[in-house]
């Protein structure tokens, strides 16, 4: 599998699984829409900043997101960073319209954030083949890679 391939991979999922560590150190998973990408090692999540999974980021920011396509049997699994972001800038960049549903204040909406999760390394799976992605490989193949929301443009 060729990094064109796990990046059309991520590109085709409407969301991920985003893993973290709780407040007591357990390990925790969500589903989350991921549709905003850099490249391969970059993604960004609107979500809710009372979240349990916003608010224990906010204290230990280590987080893996795994992307996965059930009916081809293959998925990436990358681990990284998250950043979580409160200024309008990005919130208004991931703003759908139809959002008020679940942010009555609309974009500024203080239960509204983005997740900036920014890979290091990462591993796909195939039913074909397993294989590590670099920090030197992530970094290459997303030169020059912009934010794009590839569930609208």
């Amino acid at each position: 599998m060729t990094l064109n391939e796990i990046n059309d991979l991520v590109k085709e999922c409407d969301s991920a699984s985003l893993g973290f560590l709780d407040k007591n150190g357990n390990p925790s998973i969500r589903r989350v829409f991921s549709t905003w990408h850099k490249g391969l090692g970059g993604h960004l999540i609107s979500t809710n900043t009372s979240s349990m999974h916003t608010q224990t980021l906010l204290e230990n920011n280590k987080a893996c997101l795994y992307f996965v396509n059930c009916k081809t049997f293959q998925g990436v699994c990358l681990t990284g960073t998250a950043t979580v972001h409160f200024d309008h800038e990005h919130k208004a960049m991931l703003w759908n319209e139809g959002d008020e549903i679940y942010y009555s204040k609309g974009v500024d909406d203080e239960d509204y954030c983005v997740i900036e999760f920014q890979a290091d390394y990462g591993r796909y799976y195939r039913y074909d083949n397993i294989g590590d992605i670099s920090a030197e490989e992530l970094t290459e193949f997303d030169k020059g890679a912009v934010y794009k929301n590839y569930k609208t443009n």
